[in-house]
């Protein structure tokens, strides 16, 4: 997530507008205390069971929790805009997709 994080300026436009949510089965407790740690300028959500992850349309692994990290982009009017089920952040694809969706809700 750090190669997402010094991508998140260039683009994401600083973030305006859009609200960005990583999913991961990680405890609330880790992924704060990571998000601290490495200044990250998005939000993280704790699935330890799947089950957001599985709303999102991901695919559980077994024993229900989420395969890898989804992410989830709100747009300005607050709603959902896009999910990534898959999020890869060393595939400049995943970028790519990503970029997409931010101009996608952004002026």
């Amino acid at each position: 997530m750090q190669a997402y994080r010094d991508q998140y300026a260039s683009l994401f436009r600083d973030g305006d507008g859009v609200t960005l949510i990583g999913i991961s089965n990680d405890s609330a407790e880790a992924l704060a205390s990571w998000a601290a740690d490495d200044n990250f300028p998005f939000l993280f959500g704790s699935d330890p069971d799947g089950s957001a992850y599985t709303a999102f349309g991901g695919n559980p692994r077994v024993g229900g929790m989420a395969g890898s990290r989804a992410v989830i982009v709100v747009g300005p009017d607050g709603r959902i805009a896009h999910v990534m089920e898959t999020f890869n952040q060393v595939d400049p694809s995943a970028y790519d997709e990503l970029k997409a969706a931010i101009d996608a809700v952004t002026p």
